[in-house]
């Protein structure tokens, strides 16, 4: 922890909390569509996909698109004004490469999925078993919500090591 001073631990600090908040609003956000959209829309496909049927359907593609990212980028930054202070350092590296493999398993399963049932909602045919295919769907979902939502309870101690550092 060389070259660190209480301005670094302050920067430091700061962009760790918005971290934490970002991900915290995004499991708010996260909690809401599993708890109330996701029941609704997996109930009875393809006629609850109706949910999806344009024009006037859901889609909450733009927003998880810009809420990610700009989470992502505040961890990034995180992890850079933490970069010093290893124990912080090494934590966050885990943390985040958990959050990237949620991501990649969101991007590789959960998207093209939904965006295949947002397609048989508005006509496309479909010779897929909907039922079990949207339990599985929901089912890992709750997994998915849960990993994240304990990533964003990891980074709690690592901002509560911050405060002892800036204040020990």
């Amino acid at each position: 922890m060389s070259n660190v001073n209480m301005e670094y631990l302050s920067r430091a600090e700061g962009w760790l909390l918005v971290t934490i908040l970002a991900y915290f609003l995004l499991n708010g956000a996260q909690l809401f569509e599993t708890a109330v959209l996701v029941p609704k829309w997996t109930a009875a496909p393809p006629l609850s996909f109706q949910y999806f049927k344009a024009p006037y359907g859901a889609d909450l593609k733009t927003f998880w698109i810009v809420a990610h990212s700009i989470h992502e980028i505040t961890f990034v930054l995180a992890m850079v004004f933490c970069w010093k202070i290893d124990p912080v350092r090494n934590s966050l590296l885990v943390l985040f490469a958990i959050h990237v493999a949620l991501r990649v398993w969101t991007l590789a399963y959960f998207a093209p999925n939904i965006i295949e049932f947002q397609a048989i909602a508005n006509g496309k045919s479909f010779s897929i078993d909907l039922i079990n295919r949207t339990r599985q769907w929901r089912t890992r979902n709750y997994i998915r919500v849960g990993v994240f939502v304990a990533v964003s309870f990891g980074l709690i101690p690592l901002l509560v090591k911050l405060a002892g550092l800036k204040n020990g």
